[in-house]
């Protein structure tokens, strides 16, 4: 842990995840209303209702904090930190009463996640990664496996539809070559990215609330994970990333994207 993530920030990252998943556990599988939003992606009243309690918390203690959140937008995000919450990631898997959703919870620093949480509440699965520290699932150390090659790679994307024009076109192309191709799990492929039992992540159109948490887990667990020309990513990002449980295997999947 360095003195940019503090140990009062991961108590606050526990509490936002114990608050989300006690408000979540409570409508997984219920007759919950599922509305439209304005991008034609599902909200419930679950997601709000998370989003609002965990941003109370963030206020109450640390109101000089900047919020980004999926459902009710930016707080101070001028802020040096600032907390990117995504109450319900897969909230089409939750509205279909499949557990592979997940709370992000992400702490920025001038723009570039130091601290991390995919929380999975019915799973009752917490992964915790945070800036020099090793990654967790459950309070334990987890660590990435070794694959080099696509050839031997598990691919995951939350779906192919998600690739539009010639990222459809390069994702194809890493697609070709992997041994295995999944797809539909959203934040929870990374959890089994960093745990060791999926090699390899490529998605794009993701927003910060979608891919800041997963940065430090990844990358705590051994991983590596970047936009597709290998940049840092940050609240600038583009929305394209590679999660990589071996270094070598993200620079072949990144060869792959631009097809050279």
């Amino acid at each position: 842990m360095t003195e940019r993530v503090t140990a009062a920030h991961l108590a606050l990252a526990g509490a936002l995840a114990d608050k989300a998943g006690s408000i979540i556990r409570r409508y997984f599988r219920s007759d919950v209303a599922v509305e439209e939003k304005g991008d034609n992606t599902p909200v419930t009243a679950a997601d709000r209702e998370a989003e609002s309690e965990m941003r109370a918390l963030i206020e109450a203690r640390f109101p000089e904090h900047g919020v980004l959140g999926e459902e009710h937008g930016r707080t101070r995000p001028e802020a040096d930190y600032v907390w990117v919450i995504d109450p319900i990631d897969g909230t089409r898997s939750f509205i279909s009463g499949v557990p592979l959703f997940g709370t992000l919870i992400a702490l920025t620093f001038k723009g570039v996640p130091v601290l991390g949480v995919i929380d999975q509440p019915v799973l009752r699965e917490r992964w915790l990664g945070a800036e020099g520290r090793k990654s967790t699932l459950n309070g334990k150390p987890i660590a990435t496996r070794d694959c080099t090659a696509l050839g031997d790679a598990t691919l995951y994307a939350t779906s192919p539809d998600m690739f539009v024009g010639a990222d459809a076109q390069a994702f194809g192309r890493v697609r070709a070559a992997v041994k295995l191709a999944r797809y539909g799990a959203d934040c929870y492929a990374y959890g089994l990215l960093a745990a060791g039992f999926v090699d390899l992540v490529v998605e794009a159109g993701l927003k910060p609330y979608d891919f800041c948490a997963l940065v430090p887990v990844i990358e705590g667990a051994g991983g590596e994970m970047s936009d597709w020309a290998g940049e840092t990513l940050s609240l600038r990002s583009d929305g394209r990333v590679i999660a990589a449980g071996d270094p070598a295997l993200a620079s072949a999947a990144r060869t792959a994207l631009v097809g050279k």
